[in-house]
């Protein structure tokens, strides 16, 4: 896991089960690039902050300095996922980690989620 500037905070790993991804992983079936800021950090935060609020079935459960975590329900199964982000201070980088809490496989639903939240987030002209 690539270390964090944060201190006390880091990304958990991911488990060896292709149910996570994580800019902090090393291998590629887990690995997801961050997000990389264009905007102030300031700025960048209260615009992602909104972004995982609007996720589909999700609840932030926890916002700090340069941290947030949220949940997101399935419809179906009404499984929960975790969805952390970590700002990584000094830097234009926040590190990102999508995973389910149960079950092996998440069909891709993590790796879809963090991509849709880029998306909406480069859409906005906050990351890369």
């Amino acid at each position: 896991m690539i270390e964090q500037s944060v201190p006390g905070r880091t990304l958990a790993p991911c488990p060896n089960r292709p149910n996570c991804v994580s800019s902090c992983a090393a291998d590629a079936a887990h690995r997801v690039e961050p997000f990389l800021l264009r905007v102030p950090a300031e700025r960048a935060w209260t615009q992602l902050r909104d972004a995982v609020a609007s996720l589909p079935r999700a609840r932030i459960v926890e916002s700090g300095e340069g941290h947030l975590r949220a949940e997101v329900t399935s419809r179906l199964f009404r499984f929960v996922d975790d969805i952390e982000l970590l700002l990584v201070p000094g830097t234009v980088r926040i590190d990102v980690r999508s995973a389910s809490r149960v079950g092996y496989s998440d069909l891709g639903v993590n790796r879809a989620r963090v991509e849709a939240l880029r998306a909406a987030l480069r859409h906005d002209g906050v990351v890369e």
